[in-house]
């Protein structure tokens, strides 16, 4: 099942940026949430819920050809257990720390895309992401990066999240991202809840208290975030989306200075400035034949 209208890259760029955007604006919630709700019950609370709003817009008849439900199930596995990584380093490591090494996903894309798929990278795209990683580095952490405990489930949640943008872009190709969307959220929902019943049943009762956060985080960040990022990355290289999703920190830096008064710093400043830099490098096209062109022009 085919969507109707076709995006160029550069439109489906720039639903990744605003994609980038909805999820920079969660984490005021999410912040407000981590110490106060078993991230398991919040995660699959909010996916539940974004689950339950897209399915009227596909009239209530789910529809996933035998041919994709792996690659559903995988996603779904993906944005749960690295949501799990991410959430359980941060017990043992600061925020900027989690945000730096989670944020490293940008080059393992390529990466992971060069050994395992044997797709080439050209230069500017390695080049882009090495800026990136500096970027986020002085963004999240000032610069001065001192290793914990929990960097470690950091780093595999890293790989987890670059995992997850590979797969979307090949699974979500030759199907409905609604469909798709749906899809993973719901699997990504029964494993959180599931785990949660396991490991802390009485922490379903604080879902009450903040059932706020689970609202906002379900409309922007899932329903409107994760749903955008499927439809940009049908016509968006994964490259592109790593590179472009990795403004949601420059986002949340600046979401979290206007709202919750945090410090926002010269260096800071210079890592979303960096960021920036590296997602137009890796747009640039250098090749022999474009030069050319643009000669004769």
């Amino acid at each position: 099942m085919q969507t109707g209208r076709q995006l160029t890259r550069i439109q489906a760029d720039l639903l990744l940026l605003l994609t980038a955007a909805v999820w920079g604006s969660g984490f005021i919630a999410q912040r407000i949430a981590a110490p106060n709700m078993n991230i398991f019950y919040f995660n699959g609370g909010r996916f539940l819920l974004g689950a339950l709003l897209l399915i009227p817009l596909v009239r209530f008849k789910l529809h996933i050809e035998k041919k994709k439900f792996s690659g559903v199930l995988l996603a779904g596995f993906l944005l749960f257990s690295a949501g799990a990584f991410q959430q359980a380093g941060m017990i043992t490591t600061t925020a900027g720390n989690a945000g730096f090494i989670t944020g490293l996903y940008v080059i393992f894309v390529p990466i992971f895309l060069w050994l395992i798929w044997r797709d080439k990278q050209k230069w500017n795209v390695w080049m882009a992401a090495a800026v990136a990683v500096i970027g986020m580095l002085l963004l999240s952490t000032g610069g001065k990066l001192n290793l914990a405990p929990g960097d470690r489930l950091e780093l595999i949640g890293a790989i987890l999240w670059a995992m997850h943008v590979i797969v979307v872009g090949r699974t979500v190709q030759g199907m409905h991202p609604l469909h798709f969307a749906i899809g993973q959220f719901m699997v990504c929902a029964i494993l959180n809840f599931g785990t949660g019943f396991i490991i802390d049943p009485q922490g379903l009762t604080q879902i009450s208290s903040l059932w706020w956060t689970i609202l906002y985080n379900g409309i922007a960040s899932v329903a409107i975030g994760f749903t955008l990022q499927g439809v940009a990355q049908k016509y968006a290289p994964p490259t592109d989306a790593a590179l472009i999703l990795s403004m949601e920190a420059v986002f949340a830096a600046v979401f979290g200075f206007v709202f919750l008064s945090e410090r926002f710093s010269s260096e800071q400043l210079i890592g979303g400035i960096l960021v920036m830099a590296a997602i137009l490098l890796a747009q640039a096209n250098f090749s022999p034949k474009h030069l050319i062109e643009a000669e004769k022009r």
